[in-house]
């Protein structure tokens, strides 16, 4: 599957422009992933834009339907991953970027959401603002903070090193996400 297929893929299922923001955030980190830990950086980008390619249409379906189609299309790999990128759905990881889906969904989220409510968006953020944010609860309720922490278990990372990690991601694309 080409980036351009993957995008065309999404767009069939997802109409919200915050979802399609956060799928270009997840690709991005993911991404960075890939070349971070040598691996193939184009899946690891379309496994990130089409992680929730069906969130929209088919909320009580999610992930089946698009992990079905990316089966069909003989995309095994990508399909595995989407299908385990939420811990509690017992689907094992295997490679790294079934761990990785994990490390950077919830988290990519977060701090996005985090970057929004500051004035300077994700210029001049900190792992340390993040932390205290993740701390409070109330912010970004529907995050499942331990989801996040699993993430960064998955990849032998602390949390800290995983914001340390995605925040710069962020930054080098601000014009485009903020």
């Amino acid at each position: 599957m080409t980036r351009e297929q993957a995008y065309s893929f999404l767009s069939e299922m997802t109409k919200s422009e915050s979802l399609l923001r956060h799928a270009r955030t997840v690709e991005l980190v993911m991404r960075a992933m890939a070349r971070h830990f040598g691996e193939n950086e184009e899946q690891f980008g379309i496994c990130g834009l089409i992680h929730d390619a069906d969130y929209e249409m088919y909320p009580d379906q999610h992930p089946a339907i698009t992990v079905e189609k990316l089966e069909q299309m003989g995309e095994a790999a990508l399909a595995h991953a989407i299908a385990g990128h939420y811990t509690k759905w017992n689907v094992p990881r295997e490679s790294m970027m079934d761990k990785c889906i994990v490390a950077a969904d919830e988290l990519t989220g977060f701090i996005y959401a985090a970057a929004l409510i500051r004035p300077t968006k994700i210029e001049g953020m900190t792992a340390k603002s993040v932390m205290k944010k993740f701390k409070t609860k109330t912010f970004a309720a529907s995050v499942d903070r331990d989801e996040v922490r699993k993430g960064a278990e998955l990849l032998g990372w602390e949390l800290r090193e995983l914001i340390n990690f995605i925040i710069p991601v962020l930054q080098e694309h601000q014009e485009e996400l903020f």
